[in-house]
């Protein structure tokens, strides 16, 4: 992987990046702050009050500063770092908070993650969409299912929260899923994008090397092990089931159509491939061309 550096990363990665850092540092600050100076009525409020304050003038600054697509980057970069410290805030209370805590910072961290991957790896296609925040009114559900469940769980059942060397297996996936997912990024560069691609561009090749040489899909692998890893942490027997059944049954058929795709751009060579390396996610096998008389193994390119 080639080094990054600071005057390589492009103009709305840069953005990002500062207003994340700086929002996270402010808000980090204003939530310890009562930890480290000693509780009073006017640091109660500094910690509870001053973050949403913060964020106000934070807001009325990026939007005074910037315009168009340099605002939309800052205020969303801003309010992730925000999130990701309220997370790191949650840890130090009890166990019922301290994994939602955890899971804060690991779904902040991905969105924002999400975004300087592009931003690094193919910044022409670089847009607001890029933080996949509004990625489907499905996932939205999802994700506000599972905070239902974790709140209604800790309420009437808090011992079931308390399980906490469970909750880092959760991490684990993750911090795992992260990885793999980014590494289908930075090794498909140009060639990831996050939407299916119908129109070959005359610079699009297929990449079978790196951690496509292990499966052909492992950005949807990574996801799929870290969206289940999130109700794992958040120790929800209900959405674990759920999320796996769903993001197996989203996987499955965004995997068929891909691979549709992709035998019509690389026709025999996606075949050889196909026959050499797996899908990597469990009992997905992609789409099966008829004439090839067998099934073919279990992933690549997209998303």
């Amino acid at each position: 992987m080639d080094v990054i550096r600071w005057k390589n990363i492009c103009p709305g990665g840069k953005q990002a990046l500062i207003c994340f850092s700086i929002s996270a540092l402010i808000f980090t600050i204003s939530f310890f702050s009562g930890s480290v100076l000693g509780f009073s009525s006017e640091l109660w409020a500094l910690t509870y009050w001053g973050p949403a304050l913060y964020f106000c003038l934070f807001n009325f600054v990026l939007r005074y500063c910037f315009k168009g697509f340099t605002y939309e980057v800052s205020v969303r970069s801003a309010f992730l770092g925000a999130v990701f410290s309220l997370g790191l805030y949650l840890t130090t209370l009890d166990n019922g908070w301290k994994v939602f805590g955890l899971y804060t910072m690991i779904l902040s961290f991905f969105h924002f993650s999400e975004f300087m991957a592009v931003a690094l790896t193919n910044p022409r296609t670089l847009t607001t969409d890029s933080f996949v925040l509004n990625h489907s009114m499905q996932y939205g559900i999802a994700a506000v299912s599972s905070w239902i469940e974790w709140a209604v769980e800790y309420y009437f059942f808090p011992s079931m929260k308390a399980y906490f060397f469970i909750s880092v297996i959760g991490v684990v996936m993750c911090i795992t899923g992260e990885v793999v997912r980014k590494a289908a990024m930075f090794t498909a560069r140009t060639n990831f994008n996050h939407t299916v691609q119908f129109v070959k561009r005359p610079d699009h090749h297929l990449v079978t090397h790196g951690v496509y040489s292990i499966c052909r899909h492992p950005s949807y692998v990574g996801w799929f092990y870290w969206s289940i890893g999130t109700q794992i942490t958040l120790l929800n027997p209900v959405c674990i089931i759920v999320y796996a059944l769903a993001s197996w049954t989203f996987f499955r058929e965004r995997v068929y159509a891909e691979e549709l795709t992709l035998l019509t751009f690389f026709g025999p060579q996606y075949v050889v491939y196909q026959k050499q390396v797996g899908t990597g996610l469990p009992y997905i096998t992609g789409y099966i061309p008829e004439n090839t008389g067998q099934r073919v193994k279990d992933d690549h390119w997209s998303y």
